[in-house]
């Protein structure tokens, strides 16, 4: 039965500004859609999404645990005569 790959590894500072840019989009576009005035809602957008990368990379997703090699059980003893 055939392996299947596992899929690539991608670094957190890339998913961090990737959530960054997606969110502070959606930050931007909702206030303008609410009726802030385009300089404000790029000014908030701009922090928000900063304050998101930050967030994202200092409390994301955590590192794998390390894995350790199986133990092995102790033989039982048995006595020699």
């Amino acid at each position: 039965m055939p392996h299947m790959p596992r899929p690539p590894s991608i670094d957190r500072g890339v998913t961090s500004f990737l959530w960054a840019i997606g969110l502070g989009a959606y930050i931007y576009f909702g206030s303008l859609a609410v009726g802030v005035s385009s300089g404000s809602a790029f000014i908030f957008a701009a922090l928000a999404a900063f304050a998101i990368f930050i967030f994202v990379r200092v409390c994301g997703e955590p590192t794998p645990p390390l894995r350790h090699a199986p133990r092995r059980r102790p033989q039982p003893r048995t006595s020699r005569d």
